[in-house]
């Protein structure tokens, strides 16, 4: 007897600008995956249009009722699981993954409510900081309140990094030297959000480590050094190679046994599942966490697939042990 193969969506997209990215991603995933045990698709959801991409590029579009697809002729199309990699809003916030759970739809990666925390980083870190996690000092502001600048330098020094709280691709982030620069780089992080952090500022290397459940196991996927050309690791810096990322990261084994030990306890505490990428400063020693990605870019060039490789794990069952996840949920 042939077991018949499950049909995977590779889900790409999304309704911000990382939507280009997500879709280097989705082609990786989709060339990635096993053909010998999965049928695999590509859907793409966008603000405007959610389609399913047929033969010869051929749009279909997503019946949001069942998220099906109905073909040429008439037959109807259902995913056995969603291998979701839209990076920000609606894929990594929690939206898609509250609708899937809605219409019993099974899906890869963590569920609705990581992605809704993880998406906002003054919660994530006061989460984590219940777990013995340390963040940089921060002020946290809402679009309309009262700034008061000498306050607000008082408590944290200069310089201080300004960025949305919710956690795109690094937009809206500027470093303030100057207590006269405050007010503009809040209005800049208010153009990319409601809700706005201000940080003091943490000397120190800048690392990236990738955290996975792998058949049953949570395992550090690498640390990699993010040593930025330009003041800090943008938006420029993570999509147009502006800075030079080492893996494995330049550090002591003490210190990145401790990197690995934190990162791993911030993956378990809040009850992670699949690929994450969490960045923290390392200063004297300590990591402290500045946010954690549950769909990082998983682009050719992206920091995840790069650790991967030096693990030693295929991209394709790296891949793979995502989608039986899903399957066995």
């Amino acid at each position: 007897m042939v077991m018949s193969k499950k049909s995977v969506a590779v889900v790409m997209g999304g309704y911000s600008d990382e939507y280009v990215v997500s879709l280097k991603s989705g082609q990786l995933i989709y060339d990635s995956l096993d053909r010998n045990l999965y049928d695999v698709y590509k859907v793409v959801i966008l603000k405007d249009e959610w389609y399913f991409l047929g033969e010869n590029d051929q749009k279909y579009e997503i019946n949001r009722g069942d998220f099906s697809v109905t073909l040429d002729n008439h037959e109807k199309l259902k995913f056995d699981a969603c291998f979701n990699i839209i990076h920000g809003t609606p894929g990594e916030n929690g939206i898609l993954q509250a609708y899937w759970d809605a219409i019993g739809q099974k899906y890869t990666g963590c569920g609705f409510y990581q992605s809704a925390l993880t998406f906002n980083k003054k919660d994530t870190l006061a989460v984590l900081s219940k777990y013995g996690i340390p963040s940089a000092k921060s002020i946290y502001l809402r679009k309309g309140e009262d700034i008061n600048t000498d306050e607000i330098i008082e408590s944290l020094g200069l310089p201080v990094f300004v960025k949305p709280n919710q956690s795109g691709s690094s937009l809206g982030i500027s470093k303030v030297k100057e207590k006269s620069e405050l007010i503009a780089a809040t209005e800049i992080a208010f153009k990319e959000d409601d809700e706005i952090l201000i940080e003091s500022f943490l000397d120190g290397m800048e690392v990236s480590v990738g955290v996975i459940d792998f058949k049953g196991e949570t395992i550090v996927l690498g640390i990699t050094e993010i040593v930025p050309t330009n003041e800090f690791f943008d938006y420029e810096a993570k999509y147009e190679g502006a800075s030079e990322e080492i893996t494995p990261a330049r550090i002591d084994d003490a210190t990145r046994i401790r990197v690995e030990e934190i990162s791993k306890r911030a993956y378990n505490s809040l009850g992670m599942s699949g690929f994450s990428r969490s960045e923290f400063i390392l200063m004297d020693g300590i990591p402290y966490m500045l946010e954690m990605n549950t769909n990082p870019g998983f682009s050719p060039a992206s920091i995840l697939p790069q650790q991967a490789k030096i693990y030693g794990i295929s991209i394709t069952d790296l891949c793979g042990n995502e989608v039986e996840k899903a399957l066995n949920k």
